[in-house]
């Protein structure tokens, strides 16, 4: 090669595994423009991905044949760090616990958009033009993998009453706060909103801003420890409550509100019984949702009954919420998000809102 010539980035190799040949040409054609792709049904999923950057599964879930042979192929050792794409039908919680249990590592859903999806996989499957091998990189990388494996036990094991540990948070916990720190919380949030939904996405925003916020408060490090396994697991109850509550396009009606506001209690009572979780744990679960006026719930609480990480965490609950697309509404800008915050008056620590005011206004 001479001086001059021009030297190019080797493109991914994509492999498509679909039964769904009717519905996957569409897909075919989009991954094509990021990489070249080759197609095979779900059952000849090679057993080792030599050469490959990606997978992206396009499956009826509802096929036991082929989720058996997705499984099989995809938790073996082989594949343990491929990025796996999963393409669902629709964006509810159920379909994609099923897909995340089969070893997803990001879904999309039907209908699909070409540039959002181009998007996701230059962030989802390395070349390199694109992926960031660097050490800050990979430290992002495996902070949010750790805390999504937590969500993802919360969501998958809780209410089958398996018991979540404070084993299961401790070991995600460091890997969590040095993301943060040696990245940034605006990288936090861009990676875990082009690689999640719904309740996991919202319980990974809040762990972003809980410990930004902790760090930029210069809190000692086994209080940001604290703040980030209670963040992790404020929104447990949300395991036990519907899917079609929590995915409802719409306002909730009465009797689906009354049902949502019995998560905190229910999410309390799970790691209650399980023992092993501290004090203050227990309370940032149960009391998430109180006001300082006395107007929250479950226990309308008011004032100096509500404990300082209960106040933090609620704070950076509410914002994330705000901040969020959700299914109904599009996200609030940032500064209108801190402007309801702040017309909320005694309902919240103005103090401790104001301190956050930085954190809010600096990771967009």
């Amino acid at each position: 090669m001479t001086a001059t010539a021009k030297q190019t980035s080797p493109k991914r190799r994509l492999l498509l595994a679909s039964d769904r040949a009717d519905q996957s040409s569409e897909l075919a054609d989009i991954l094509s423009s990021v990489g070249e792709v080759d197609t095979v049904t779900t059952s000849d999923i090679p057993a080792s991905p030599n050469g490959l950057s990606g997978v992206v599964v396009d499956i009826n879930l509802r096929s036991p044949e082929s989720v058996q042979a997705v499984r099989k192929k995809l938790q073996a050792d082989a594949y343990s760090q491929m990025p796996r794409l999963f393409v669902l039908a629709d964006a509810l919680h159920h379909a994609s616990m099923q897909a995340w249990a089969l070893g997803a590592t990001d879904t999309i859903s039907r209908p699909l958009d070409a540039g959002a999806i181009m998007q996701r996989i230059r962030a989802a499957f390395p070349d390199s033009q694109f992926f960031d091998s660097t050490d800050r990189g990979k430290t992002l990388n495996r902070g949010v993998a750790a805390a999504h494996a937590v969500i993802m036990k919360i969501f998958q094991r809780v209410p089958s009453g398996v018991p979540l540990t404070m084993d299961d948070v401790v070991q995600a916990e460091s890997k969590i706060l040095k993301a943060i720190k040696h990245s940034s919380l605006r990288e936090w949030l861009t990676t875990v909103g082009c690689h999640h939904q719904g309740s996991y996405r919202h319980c990974l925003f809040v762990t972003g801003f809980a410990v930004a916020f902790a760090q930029h408060l210069g809190m000692r490090e086994a209080d940001q420890r604290r703040l980030t396994r209670a963040a992790l697991l404020h929104d447990v109850g949300k395991a036990f409550i519907s899917t079609a509550i929590l995915d409802k396009p719409g306002a909730l009606n009465e009797e689906e509100t009354a049902e949502m506001r019995e998560h905190p209690r229910r999410g309390y009572d799970a790691l209650a019984a399980q023992g092993s979780f501290p004090p203050e744990m227990l309370d940032v679960v149960l009391h998430h949702h109180e006001m300082l006026d006395g107007s929250g719930y479950p226990n309308g609480l008011s004032g100096s009954q509500i404990s300082d990480i209960v106040r933090l965490t609620t704070i950076v609950d509410i914002y994330a919420a705000l901040v969020e697309k959700r299914a109904y509404r599009l996200p609030f800008t940032h500064s209108r998000a801190f402007g309801i915050m702040e017309s909320m008056g005694s309902k919240l620590d103005q103090q401790l809102l104001q301190a956050f005011r930085p954190v809010a206004f600096g990771c967009y």
